[in-house]
């Protein structure tokens, strides 16, 4: 088999799960997406790390809710520095000035992202979350958190708080491809299936509202004509509320 078809295999057998073990979280994930909507409140993305680029999956792009808001903490993401965000990550006591600086409240969801579930930020901002009143959802892979011990004082993993665990179903150390004569696998799946299993829940929650007479706004592609229009309106409405619009 070639390379990079094992590398495909590998995802498509993920997505066979996140199908089928996955399917009864993804829905409650969505229902609580729904009602998040409805009610009128927030939904948060929150990763350090690669887990970041999944707090921006959903967010401002084409066919995207408009009540999402990522929460991008430079020093937890990569452009600064790739090497100082893996040490910042498992520092305890970020959560709590995130949490003032984004304005979140009870009735809010948040979606945690972390592969491994074990790092002081993420732990410390699943906790502090549950105390305040939000929803709290985690992606992460069950297998890889499994594998090693907490680095948070309370000696919890993220999927141990969380209302509502998605599997991502990865293996551990995440990158799943062995090539003959390279010590160690390559290529990772955590990020092409988390943004899978977002946009599923997305599309279900969005359904779900429908079916009760709610249409959430959503985003237009800035490329096909009208795009501009629909997407600056949009902007205009809720620059004030939402960060980074």
């Amino acid at each position: 088999m070639k390379t990079y078809l094992s590398y495909i295999e590998n995802v498509k057998n993920i997505i066979e799960k996140i199908e089928t073990k996955g399917a009864e979280s993804l829905e409650k994930a969505a229902s609580v997406f729904s009602e998040t909507l409805m009610n009128g409140k927030r939904i948060y993305l929150f990763g350090t790390g690669h887990s970041h680029m999944l707090s921006e999956e959903l967010f401002y792009r084409a066919g995207g809710l408009v009540n999402i808001q990522p929460v991008l903490v430079e020093p937890l993401m990569l452009h600064i520095s790739a090497a100082d965000s893996t040490l910042a990550e498992r520092v305890e006591g970020y959560a709590e000035k995130i949490f003032t600086d984004y304005g979140m409240s009870e009735g809010d969801t948040i979606v945690i992202i972390s592969n491994s579930g074990r790092n002081g930020v993420i732990v410390d901002m699943a906790l502090l979350c549950k105390e305040k009143g939000l929803n709290v959802i985690c992606l992460t892979n069950l297998e890889h958190t499994y594998a090693g011990a907490s680095r948070h004082k309370s000696g919890k993993r993220l999927c141990e708080i969380a209302d509502i665990v998605l599997d991502n179903f990865g293996c551990v150390g995440d990158a799943c491809v062995e090539v003959d004569g390279v010590e160690g696998k390559i290529c990772p799946t955590s990020t092409v299936a988390g943004a899978l299993i977002l946009n599923a829940i997305v599309s279900e929650a969005v359904d779900m509202c429908a079916k009760k007479g709610f249409s959430p706004e959503h985003f237009a592609s800035s490329n096909v004509d009208g795009g501009d229009e629909i997407n600056n309106k949009l902007v205009e409405k809720y620059k004030k509320e939402i960060k980074h619009l």
